[in-house]
């Protein structure tokens, strides 16, 4: 997709990553409609990007925030969805609040999955059109001690690719984007400090952003950011034993850091 052709709904923009893209796709000539709770960030976003952005103030995971969402993005004429709003959270499985793994399957795969659902009549009737739904690489290497996160992500993955399948024969590209950790304030001193022990590598949001737009210029397909991450994923689904035995010498090391906590949120 030409991005001087793209009218982009954007959730997620308050968020390091949400403002990385809204900078990156409204410098290469798209126009975004930046979508999320925090009114005064979208606003001063906003004002920031000009005349290329405006904004939308809704709580996504409320029936009404979808509907008061998709009546802006239609009248925006959004031809691009990008599902980038989410959230976190580090802990054992058994000692997490079941409100807390309820808030993130919510968010990071019915949330989406919902707002996709109200606004692909819209797309569909667009000369062309494309979702692109913002994983992780969790999704595809499930890993201890995010069990409901990565069961979320993986969910994505799932619903992004049966759906790219059912929408092959029509205008709309589907498109799934799977970072490895991303250098931003949705992860907690408790993760930093489990990212440092484990030498596992992160990405700033400039660098996330550019891979994004790169698949939105190319179209439909999965996309693995990272390596050797990108190895592990593929070696998860050819051979999962293997990681699981990888995984388990690290486990002592993940339980040490495991933390009980609120999810953190890039919406």
């Amino acid at each position: 997709m030409q991005l001087k052709q793209a009218r982009i709904l954007l959730t997620g923009a308050s968020g390091g990553l949400g403002q990385a893209l809204a900078r990156q796709l409204t410098q290469a000539g798209a126009s975004v409609l930046l979508a999320g709770r925090d009114a005064a960030k979208l606003e001063a976003l906003q004002t920031e990007l000009g005349s290329s952005a405006s904004h939308v103030i809704a709580d996504l995971n409320s029936a009404a925030g979808i509907t008061h969402t998709v009546q802006a993005a239609v009248a925006f004429k959004a031809n691009v969805l990008i599902n980038n709003a989410g959230i976190s959270a580090f802990g054992l499985f058994d000692e997490q609040h079941w409100s807390v793994i309820e808030q993130l399957v919510t968010t990071n795969l019915l949330t989406p999955m919902r707002l996709t659902h109200a606004l692909l009549a819209h797309l569909k009737g667009q000369p062309e059109a494309a979702i692109i739904n913002v994983g992780s690489t969790f999704g595809s290497i499930p890993f201890a001690g995010f069990a409901a996160y990565s069961s979320a992500k993986a969910g994505l993955r799932g619903f992004s690719q049966s759906l790219r399948r059912e929408l092959s024969d029509s205008n709309v590209a589907v498109i799934h984007v799977a970072p490895r950790a991303i250098d931003t304030a949705l992860n907690t001193p408790a993760v930093n400090a489990l990212n440092l022990a484990l030498k596992n590598h992160s990405d700033s949001p400039n660098a996330v952003a550019r891979r994004i737009i790169t698949a939105l210029q190319h179209g439909r397909g999965d996309h693995h950011i990272g390596f050797p991450e990108r190895l592990f994923a593929w070696l998860n689904g050819f051979a999962p034993s293997l990681v699981d035995s990888g995984l388990a010498a690290k486990l002592p090391i993940i339980k040490q850091h495991a933390r009980t906590s609120l999810p953190t949120s890039s919406q």
